[in-house]
């Protein structure tokens, strides 16, 4: 962690009670993954960053050494490979991600998948007798003065394997108990399909060789309000926009949640990306209740009139004249 960076709290960022066990930590870690991972979020500008620190969180967590380390107050990535960036060339799909971490074996190729099958032999050309019969294609025929060959056979025709995917939108409570949805598929063939228990906005199901050519038809869940409120399992997930004059002196914002709006207070200095929680408004089942996490993302404004940029550029003015005071006389 930098000098003077804020001290970023993991078990806040998984959405836990500090002292979790293991199962629960894991649990939550694959929850937020799936919330953050830059494939199911290809809207959402915060969306890499906040899956890269759900990764070091539970790296930080899942590993006791490293924990006792940043529980104490030491560096936040401790350990081995600290500051390499596992995600520098690119994100791998959100299952394939998983299986690498917890050290699964891939899943057995499915029906349908788009690698070719393997290709057998041909059996040794041959050409045909007078009698129907057949010799070998490397004999002369008499007065030909050569050799005859038989073409070979035509290879099979080889089918264009694509992936297509759906969009299917669920309420709260559809989400929550589970449903069944029809899906018309490019042949006119409709197919019924059950949605897990618990399902959150961003989820994609899967099903293999359904598409043309053998591919894959993933189905891409919905669950939002028309607040924004989003969905996931018992937990509701919230983006407060706010300017930077409210982020920066504090303020209190008014907030939808599934049994009507709050009104929320925003600590002073608050920056992006920082989570305030509201309990018990999430969804319930039985005696249990989730949580609303409410995600703060400061915006700034396009159009700024004359005032406001003279404000801004002051700011910019006194906060180069911190840094070189912060410097001392020697770099100036």
């Amino acid at each position: 962690m930098a000098d003077g960076a804020p001290r970023v709290d993991y078990w806040q960022v998984l959405d836990l009670q500090p002292g979790a066990d293991a199962a629960t930590l894991k649990r939550a870690f694959r929850e937020q993954a799936r919330r953050w991972h830059p494939d199911l979020n290809g809207n959402d500008a915060v969306a890499e960053d906040r899956f890269k620190q759900v990764n070091e969180a539970y790296a930080v967590l899942s590993d006791p050494r490293r924990r006792r380390t940043w529980e104490s107050g030491g560096e936040s990535a401790g350990g081995d490979g600290a500051g390499v960036d596992p995600f520098a060339e690119g994100f791998p799909a959100f299952e394939v991600y998983l299986d690498r971490l917890f050290g699964r074996e891939p899943l057995p190729r499915q029906t349908g998948s788009d690698e070719p099958d393997p290709v057998p032999r041909s059996p040794e050309p041959r050409s045909p007798d007078s009698e129907g019969g057949t010799v070998p294609a490397e004999d002369s025929w008499p007065g030909t003065g050569g050799t005859v060959m038989a073409s070979p056979p035509p290879p099979p025709p080889v089918r264009a394997a694509s992936d297509l995917e759906s969009v299917v939108n669920l309420t709260p409570d559809q989400a929550l108990t589970g449903t069944t949805v029809e899906l018309e598929l490019a042949d006119g063939l409709v197919v019924e399909v059950s949605t897990p228990p618990g399902a959150g906005d961003g989820w994609r199901l899967r099903l293999a060789g359904v598409s043309p050519g053998g591919g894959d038809h993933f189905l891409q869940l919905r669950v939002r309000t028309a607040e924004g409120l989003r969905i996931d399992g018992l937990r509701v997930h919230y983006v407060l926009e706010l300017e930077p004059a409210d982020a920066a002196l504090g303020c209190h914002a008014v907030v939808p949640t599934l049994e009507g709006p709050v009104r929320l207070r925003v600590p002073a200095g608050s920056s992006s990306g920082r989570l305030l929680r509201l309990r018990g408004r999430g969804l319930r089942e039985g005696g249990r209740s989730g949580d609303q996490v409410v995600e703060l993302r400061i915006v700034v404004p396009q159009q700024l009139s004359d005032a406001e940029q003279a404000l801004y550029r002051r700011l910019q003015q006194l906060a180069e004249e911190l840094q070189v005071g912060a410097a001392g006389p020697e770099s100036r």
